[in-house]
């Protein structure tokens, strides 16, 4: 069963310039919190810190039939390259980037996040992609009838 959880606050408050495919290291309750859809990516970021990368703020929802105690919100180790984490790092403090997650998806058993590194609009620009969707909207409308 494959599972695609989309961040769709992120591609809305940023301009993604590139993306990443990270792993990301969880525990087994929120494994199958994760299976089941309950996970939460709105108010998540990307932070790193002594080499390594976290995802902050991700609320995964606790498992209804576990004994343990997990702290939903608790920051979840992201697995990657040395030097991606380095590259990373170095364009999100030189550019005024940030790196925000996307999706979080499973391939086989093994789940993935895709972390993007972007840009925030600002609120016209907000406007303007608004504007260009419901534009799109109106012509595909009127191309129906």
């Amino acid at each position: 069963m494959s599972v695609r959880i989309e961040n769709r606050t992120a591609r809305y408050n940023y301009d993604i310039l590139e993306k990443f495919e990270a792993g990301i290291d969880l525990l087994g309750p929120e494994v199958k919190s994760v299976r089941e859809g309950q996970i939460s990516l709105a108010e998540a970021f990307v932070h790193i810190r002594d080499g390594q990368a976290f995802l902050v703020n991700a609320h995964v929802h606790p498992y209804q039939n576990s004994q343990e105690k997990i702290s939903p919100t608790r920051p979840r180790r992201l697995l990657l390259h040395k030097k991606e984490i380095i590259s990373l790092a170095n364009k999100a403090a030189t550019g005024g980037l940030t790196l925000v997650p996307l999706a979080m998806y499973n391939k086989g058993n093994i789940f993935k996040l895709e972390v993007g590194l972007a840009k925030g609009k600002k609120k016209w620009d907000k406007r303007e992609a608004i504007k260009k969707r419901d534009q799109l909207r109106d012509v595909e409308n009127s191309l129906k009838i």
